[in-house]
């Protein structure tokens, strides 16, 4: 039904290659021209000024659950104000002993305005038929809660 692109570059920076001396450095650029200067996380050597792999993980998760939910609550005539997700990926051993992002917890925030507000069923309701419906959610293993502030 669709494509998503995105292209990863990266050059060795180093003089020589070996696990502890190549760079870890690298850029994301996507189809509208923005580029992201990505690195491994800092616990693999990785550059703490740049986006890592599994923060971009989480992000993705809790940016494709907001969309859900704004959508979600614009057809039912809820005003949303702001929403704010402090989203936490947990980097574990799976049931494989492989290390993964067993599961992500998603926090939303979220502040309405206008007439019309969600009682907390109806804000229930609506991050679980974000959650089912997100296409991320959708396409991962990885466990994703959602727990509302």
């Amino acid at each position: 039904m669709s494509q998503h692109r995105a292209m990863v570059r990266w050059k060795r920076e180093s003089p020589g290659f070996s696990y502890d001396t190549y760079n870890r450095a690298h850029s994301w650029t996507f189809d509208g021209g923005v580029e992201v200067a990505a690195s491994a996380a800092p616990d693999y050597r990785g550059d703490p000024d740049r986006v890592d792999p599994e923060e971009a993980y989480v992000a993705s998760l809790a940016s494709c659950h907001m969309l859900t939910f704004l959508a979600l609550a614009a057809s039912r005539h809820f005003v949303v104000d702001g929403y704010t997700d402090e989203a936490v990926g947990f980097m574990e051993k799976n049931a494989n002993g492989k290390l993964a992002i067993t599961r992500v917890a998603l926090r939303p925030r979220v502040e309405f305005g206008g007439a019309s507000r969600p009682s907390g069923e109806q804000l229930s309701k609506l991050h679980e038929l974000a959650h089912e419906s997100c296409f991320l959610a959708n396409s991962v293993l990885t466990s994703v809660h959602v727990e509302p502030q």
